[in-house]
């Protein structure tokens, strides 16, 4: 008797199984119909859009700042996987986000598996890829007074780590799919939830097609467009999804350099990110300060600080401010074991960041199996001893970002910043460097030679000189 039961139970389960399947399918065929979706290749919208600077915006969490684009065409290619925006994006633009001029955004077959999510996360690719994929599973969800039907899928390709993506839509009681969900592989913030919101539907030929989209990255809106025309299906199909643009040629990295500024102090230039670091020993330990660009940047930079200074273990690498693209080697220093220090605004975002779920990334970190030790600079923090010290400094009211640290030497007077430099020939004063003067007066540094680390690498310059530039600044300033 008690194996009739277990034998029954077990198929009870099994039998509910297939049933929420075919449940799956009877939803996302209904849906199909109702949004006019069954025989759709390919679809073009046009109207304006707008993107949020992610990650590179004064704030790290909420209040980014966007750039807005103009004459902007969408194009879908759900039978070949391709996808093509185009427009103008409307100077001044974000600062470090998308720039103003010609805007062409190509997505194929070929791309990561991140950009081809943005075909299969739009409510007919959802209901495409959901249609094709061998397995479904559906449940019900009330959100905001809705009661969803939500069906889920996983994609045929995978993330970084290989793993596939996994997508879920909502389909409200009118059969219309109102949200996507997704997680994506984000090099620093890991399995990153990605919701998006389509309203406001209107006919075209017979296709459901929301006027309203937004994306929203774990509840910040990233992505918005607005569109007033749709084409199901357009003649020209071939021809927009020609690039309008010449796309540009990867860099090839230079190698990376190390250059001693005094005993025990090292400027690293060039490698995989780029960005400039100091390599600087203290008594009993290493200390980096700067860095930035990818993970192998990070991954680099611990190795060359370790080929430098043998021996002695690597206790602190200093992220100057919190914008994404110095973030990024964050993952490389905490899989090494190294206790991340920040500006306190930065703090809790980076430390929840580093520590999400990586099952979509598969990077070093990821596989380390470590937990990131990230601690706080409030106002002020030394490192080191009698023997040579580095004091932090928190820098305040600086346009670029709120969260920005300074690195000072006082027994070698070297100053490092991030992303602050001294204006060029001709160039005006930046709002940056007025503030960093006003902090430097505030703190009392009187430098010696000034480094800073940012995209692009550039040579220390000596007070005198730094001096010179923001004389010659003012004085353009003036005509």
């Amino acid at each position: 008797m008690r194996i009739w039961r277990l034998v029954a139970a077990v198929g009870v389960v099994l039998l509910a199984g297939s049933l929420s399947a075919e449940d799956a399918r009877a939803v996302i065929a209904e849906a199909s119909r109702t949004m006019g979706v069954v025989d759709l290749t390919a679809v073009t919208l046009a109207g304006t859009a707008a993107y949020g600077n992610f990650g590179q915006s004064r704030t790290l969490s909420f209040g980014l700042t966007s750039t807005t684009i103009g004459n902007y065409n969408r194009t879908f290619d759900f039978a070949r996987g391709i996808a093509h925006s185009i427009g103008v994006a409307e100077p001044p633009g974000a600062p470090n986000g998308v720039p103003p001029g010609p805007f062409d955004d190509l997505i194929t077959p070929a791309s990561p598996g991140v950009k081809r999510l943005e075909i299969w996360t739009t409510p007919w690719g959802f209901l495409r890829g959901a249609a094709a994929a061998s397995k479904l599973t559906l449940k019900t969800q009330t959100v905001d007074n809705v009661r969803y039907k939500v069906v889920s899928w996983t994609t045929p390709f995978g993330a970084s780590s290989g793993r596939p993506y996994t997508i879920a839509g909502y389909i409200s009681p009118a059969m219309i799919v109102d949200k996507v969900e997704t997680w994506i592989d984000h090099p620093l913030m890991g399995d990153l939830e990605v919701m998006f919101n389509y309203s406001n539907y209107q006919d075209a030929a017979g296709l459901k097609v929301p006027t309203k989209v937004s994306q929203k990255n774990i509840g910040m809106e990233v992505y918005v467009a607005q569109f007033a025309f749709a084409a199901v299906d357009p003649s020209d199909l071939d021809e927009l999804l020609q690039p309008t643009t010449v796309p540009d040629v990867a860099a090839v990295p230079s190698p990376m350099l190390s250059k001693p500024l005094a005993p025990g102090v090292h400027l690293i230039t060039g490698g995989p990110g780029g960005y400039d670091a100091l390599v600087v020993e203290l008594k009993d330990s290493v200390v980096i300060l700067g860095g930035g660009g990818t993970e192998a940047a990070g991954l680099a930079l611990v190795a060359e600080a370790r080929r430098l200074v043998p021996g002695k273990p690597i206790a602190f690498a200093v992220n100057m401010h919190g914008h994404f693209d110095h973030a990024m080697v964050l993952p490389a220093f905490a899989s090494a074991g190294i206790t991340i220090l920040t500006d306190d605004p930065n703090r809790y975002f980076l430390q929840e960041s580093l520590n999400t779920p990586r099952t979509l990334v598969g990077d070093a970190f990821a596989k380390s199996r470590q937990h990131a030790r990230v601690e706080s600079v409030v106002e002020k923090r030394v490192l080191g001893d009698a023997a040579r010290s580095i004091e932090l400094h928190h820098l305040k009211q600086v346009p670029h970002a709120d969260g920005m640290l300074a690195a000072w030497l006082p027994k070698e007077r070297i100053l490092f910043v991030s992303d602050i430099e001294a204006p060029a020939a001709g160039e005006p004063l930046t709002p940056s460097i007025v503030a960093l003067q006003q902090n430097l007066d505030r703190l009392g540094i009187n430098f010696e030679t000034f480094i800073s680390n940012g995209p692009r690498s550039t040579p220390p310059l000596s007070r005198s000189e730094f001096m010179a530039r923001l004389s010659q600044a003012v004085r353009a300033g003036e005509r």
